[in-house]
């Protein structure tokens, strides 16, 4: 056998190896795919160590297609348990994008929304930031393009009909963007690719899989931050708040929010629940209580929610008591008030002074200096 045979060896060997290893992925995916799926009485839970291990087979496509989709359809059925979202979300802080704060910068709060975004109330939550921002709280959100189920319109969106572009940029820009701004943006497509591959399986399926539940606990946002998350009936509150002590954080909102959101709603009480080192508060949020009731108004257009935002920062239009019940709640949860009827004086100070705009115009100019 000559030289010139070995490099031919070499590929050979090595594609053997790669196979081998493919296969034995695609097996122990069988195993995590045969716990959850054999009926309603015989499937088992997984451990958290196995259910980071299956995430990370999807996310790498060491599993099959045909096992990706049977394994999400077959957890949504019978529902993931808080150590398997625990599990999953040790993945997803392994492989995804990380951001860190500044030794002298406030702690952030880190929104997690649901990712396929909003259909049937008008958001609130980006004036709600840009009030924030114009106070000094550090923010980081997450999101991606408009998915399944939903397709609802998505933050992205909702920024750049702000004239605020979030996409683009690279994650060394969103880490300098948030020292020198206090906001980050991740944005899914161009942060987190292995994430965004998972995307096609939710509309095959037809269905939020448990993945969709994770999202709203995931930040990318490393050391101490509060975390604040959405939620739409108790008992997936319950699992949130099992995983999350479970996963070691220890700071945390979570909120009965619009679609699921972390929009409290205006035409009800809103049911929160406030955890501090570990500690448990129950919190009760009547509008009514704070001169802040009025209806939660219906989506209609990225077209008219402009108009209704514009309206709103500039101290009137149909958007403008929700933004105040939201930025206030939100400066009294953070500590940057001291009472909820401050933080919403806060909030109506912050527009009338027109900081908040200012705060808007700073970060396009921001953006456009990047040349993105």
């Amino acid at each position: 056998m000559g030289n010139s045979d070995t490099p031919k060896l070499q590929k050979n060997l090595c594609g053997n190896v790669i196979s081998s290893i493919n296969k034995q992925s695609k097996e122990k995916f069988k195993y995590f795919l045969r716990k959850i799926g054999s009926g309603e009485k015989t499937s088992k839970s997984l451990s958290r160590s196995e259910s980071s291990i299956a995430l990370k087979l999807m996310l790498n496509s060491k599993a099959t297609p045909a096992q990706i989709g049977a394994f999400m359809i077959a957890h949504r059925i019978r529902r993931p348990e808080p150590q398997e979202l625990a599990g999953m979300l040790d993945t997803y802080r392994e492989l995804g994008p990380k951001l860190i704060s500044q030794e002298n910068q406030l702690r952030p709060l880190c929104f997690g929304m649901p990712f396929d975004g909003r259909n049937r109330t008008s958001p609130i939550y980006p004036l709600t930031f840009l009030i924030l921002l114009a106070n000094k709280q550090p923010l980081v959100l997450h999101g991606g393009k408009r998915m399944p189920i939903k397709y609802g319109v998505t933050s992205q969106e909702l920024f750049q009909a702000l004239g605020l572009n979030l996409s683009g940029l690279s994650l060394m820009q969103v880490q300098s963007g948030f020292h020198d701004n206090n906001f980050a943006f991740i944005y899914q497509p161009d942060h987190f690719p292995l994430a965004d591959s998972l995307i096609p399986y939710r509309d095959e399926i037809g269905k939020r899989p448990p993945i969709s539940s994770m999202e709203l606990l995931w930040t990318a946002h490393q050391g101490d931050h509060l975390l604040v998350s959405g939620f739409v009936h108790p008992p997936t509150e319950d699992r949130a708040r099992q995983c999350l002590e479970i996963s070691g954080e220890s700071n945390a909102i979570t909120i009965k929010g619009l679609e699921g959101s972390t929009d409290i709603p205006s035409s009800r009480t809103c049911l929160a629940s406030l955890m501090q080192q570990g500690k448990r508060q129950r919190l009760t949020l009547n509008p009514r209580d704070y001169g802040c009731y009025t209806k939660d108004l219906e989506w209609q257009s990225i077209g008219i929610w402009r108009e209704h935002a514009f309206d709103a920062l500039n101290n009137k239009g149909p958007l403008l008591k929700a933004l105040n019940w939201n930025a206030g709640a939100y400066l009294w949860l953070s500590g940057a008030s001291k009472t909820l009827q401050e933080g919403i004086n806060q909030s109506k100070l912050s527009i009338t002074s027109g900081i908040v705009k200012q705060t808007l115009s700073a970060l396009i100019n921001w953006k456009q200096s990047l040349g993105k």
